[in-house]
C-alpha cells in the first residue's frame, strides 16, 4: 500500500515538474534570450502571461467605444488589439509579450517586417502551439504543416491555383450567383423598387457554393453537406487549453471529445466517399480519376502521381478541410467590405459599375471581362489593405536563427499586425486612413514606399496559394452585383470591426439595395 502511494506521489511529481516546465521555465528560458539582446515587454504572469492584462484593455477599450459618437472609422487597430497600442508607446515596435504560456515578439518595424516577409528558409515556419488542439479541423494539411512535408503539399497543390486554372472556375463563380442575385431581385420587387437586405449573410452562402462547387464538381451537393459539418466541427473543437494539452486529457472520451471524433469520422467518410466516386476503373483494371475536372479530383491524382511519404487519404481529407477554412469565410467577408466602402463612396461605386457595364457589355461577366476590370481591382486591393481579413502575419522561429539584428531563440512565435502595417502613413502616406483606391492605379508595388507591408494574403514563401482564386471570386461576384443594383448604407448601421478568427462586420452589413436603371448609364 505504501510503495502504490509513494508511486502516486512520483507520479504527481512528474506531472508538476513538467506542467511548470511547460507552464513557465521553457517559455522563460525563451524569454530570457531575448531580453539579453535588449528587448523587453510588460512582465508575464504565471500560466496567464499577459493574458489577463490583455482582457482588461479589451473590455476598457469597448467600454470607451460605447460611450463615443458611432462613425466608420478605418483604424480600428487600437479597438481590435488595444494592448499593442498600449505595449508599442511604452516599448517600441518590438517587443516581448505572452500569451499563456507562449511567448510573442511583437514586430511592427518595417525593415524587420521586410525581413521577415522575405525570408524564404524552412526554419521559419507556421505556429506549432495551436496545432494539436487545431489537428481535428486542419490535420496535417498546408496550412499547418511546416518543413519539407509543406514544401511537398505545396507542390502538389499550388499548380492547382495558378492563373489559367482559376479562370477557368470562372464561369462556376457567376452561375453560383445567380440564385442570391434573383433572391434579392425578388426582394426589391416585393418592396416597391427597393429593399433592406442583409448582404453579409447571402455572401458566406455563396461563397460556400463556389468552394463546393470547385472542389467537388457535380457533386457540389455532397461537398455543402460536408462544409456543413465541418462548421459544427469548428464549434466543437475547443479553444486552446494548458492543462488539457499537458494532461492528454483531449485524448479522454468526454463529452466535448466525443463530439469532435464523431463528426471527424463522419467529415472523412463523406470525403472519402466522394473521391471514390469519381474514381473509375481504366482498360488495365486500374483505378484512376474520372475526367471531370475539380479541386478535389486534381489533387488527388497530384497526390497519387508524385513521390512522398503522405498517406494519399490523409492527404485529400486535410487539405480538403484546409481548402474549406482558408477559402469560405475570408472571401465572403473580404467581398462585404467591398460593398460597405462602395456604399459609403457612391462615386467609387458609379465608377466600378460604369466599367463592368462597358466590359460586359449586358452579358454576365466571364473570365476575359473579369481580369480586365481594373477600376474594380483597385477597389479590392484598397478594401484588404483597409480590411485584410487576416489582421496578423504569425511565424515560429523552427530553430535558432538570425533575421536582422535579431537572434531569434527555437520556440518564439513572431507576431505582425497587418492592419498596422497597412495604415502606417509613413509607408502610405498622409492619407493612410482613408479609402482612396487611386493608390493602386500603378500596383502595389507604386502604392507604397514598402510594396512588403502589403501582406492581405500573408507574405514570404507562405503566401496563400490561393490569392488568384480570392481575387477572382470576389470581382465576379462584386461585378454580378454592380450589374443589377445600385446601394446604399442604411441609418441602422453599426461600424464596428471584430476580431472572430477573421476580422469581420460585428453586427453584419444590411444594405439598401436598387435596381439599375441600365438605360441611365447607357446613355452616360
Amino acid at each position: 500500500m505504501e510503495f502504490l502511494a509513494c508511486l502516486l506521489l512520483l507520479g504527481l511529481f512528474v506531472v508538476g515538474l513538467k506542467f511548470y516546465y511547460v507552464a513557465w521555465a521553457r517559455p522563460e528560458r525563451i524569454r530570457r534570450r531575448l531580453r539579453l539582446q535588449g528587448i523587453d515587454g510588460p512582465p508575464p504572469q504565471f500560466l496567464h502571461g499577459n493574458l489577463k492584462e490583455a482582457k482588461r484593455f479589451v473590455l476598457e477599450k469597448k467600454a470607451m467605444e460605447g460611450n463615443e459618437e458611432e462613425k466608420v472609422r478605418h483604424d480600428y487597430s487600437s479597438v481590435i488589439f488595444p494592448y499593442f497600442e498600449k505595449w508599442r508607446n511604452i516599448y517600441g515596435p518590438i517587443f516581448l509579450y505572452t500569451m499563456g504560456n507562449v511567448p510573442m515578439l511583437h514586430v511592427s518595424r518595417p525593415d524587420l517586417v521586410r525581413e521577415i516577409n522575405t525570408c524564404k528558409s524552412l526554419d521559419l515556419g507556421k505556429a506549432t502551439y495551436l496545432r494539436k488542439t487545431h489537428e481535428p479541423l486542419f490535420g496535417h494539411g498546408i496550412l499547418k504543416s511546416n518543413g519539407e512535408p509543406w514544401v511537398y503539399q505545396r507542390k502538389i497543390i499550388a499548380p492547382e491555383f495558378f492563373m489559367d486554372k482559376v479562370k477557368g472556375m470562372v464561369e462556376l463563380m457567376v452561375d453560383s450567383a445567380i440564385p442570391m442575385l434573383e433572391k434579392w431581385e425578388r426582394s426589391v420587387e416585393n418592396g416597391g423598387g427597393k429593399a433592406e437586405i442583409n448582404v453579409d449573410a447571402d455572401l458566406k452562402s455563396y461563397s460556400a457554393d463556389v468552394i463546393s462547387r470547385a472542389s467537388f464538381g457535380s457533386n457540389y451537393s455532397k461537398g455543402k453537406q460536408i462544409f456543413m459539418k465541418l462548421y459544427e466541427l469548428k464549434n466543437a473543437v475547443s479553444k486552446p487549453n494548458l492543462f488539457i494539452e499537458i494532461t492528454g486529457m483531449r485524448y479522454i472520451p468526454t463529452r466535448a471529445n466525443r463530439e469532435v471524433w464523431r463528426l471527424n469520422k463522419e467529415i472523412r467518410s463523406l470525403i472519402l466517399q466522394v473521391v471514390k466516386e469519381g474514381v473509375v476503373a481504366d482498360g488495365g483494371g486500374r483505378r484512376c480519376a474520372a475526367p471531370e475536372n475539380n479541386l478535389l479530383r486534381a489533387i488527388l491524382r497530384s497526390a497519387g502521381e508524385a513521390e512522398g511519404g503522405t498517406d494519399a487519404e490523409d492527404f485529400v481529407v486535410d487539405n480538403c478541410k484546409t481548402i474549406y477554412f482558408a477559402g469560405h469565410e475570408t472571401t465572403a467577408v473580404a467581398s462585404t467590405w467591398c460593398l460597405l466602402l462602395l456604399a459609403i463612396h457612391p462615386e467609387w461605386q458609379r465608377r466600378a459599375r460604369e466599367e463592368v457595364v462597358r466590359l460586359c457589355g449586358g452579358r454576365s461577366p466571364d473570365a476575359q471581362t473579369v481580369f480586365k476590370m481594373k477600376t474594380l481591382t483597385m477597389v479590392i486591393q484598397e478594401t484588404l489593405r483597409l480590411y485584410p481579413p487576416g489582421p496578423v502575419v504569425s511565424r515560429e522561429a523552427l530553430r535558432d536563427m538570425k533575421l536582422g539584428s535579431i537572434l531569434l531563440p527555437k520556440g518564439i512565435n513572431i507576431f505582425i499586425p497587418v492592419p498596422t502595417m497597412h495604415r502606417d502613413p509613413n509607408i502610405w502616406g498622409s492619407d493612410a486612413h482613408k479609402f482612396n483606391p487611386e493608390r493602386f492605379v500603378n500596383g502595389v508595388t507604386a502604392a507604397c514606399n514598402l510594396p512588403q507591408m502589403y501582406v492581405p494574403f500573408g507574405a514570404g514563401s507562405r503566401i496563400c496559394l490561393g490569392q488568384n482564386f480570392a481575387m477572382a471570386e470576389v470581382k465576379a461576384v462584386l461585378a454580378s452585383i454592380l450589374q443589377k443594383f445600385t446601394f446604399s448604407l442604411p441609418s441602422t448601421y453599426r461600424h464596428s470591426p471584430t476580431l472572430r478568427l477573421i476580422v469581420e462586420p460585428e453586427f453584419g452589413l444590411d444594405l439598401i439595395m436598387e435596381k439599375v436603371q441600365l438605360h441611365a448609364l447607357e446613355s452616360n
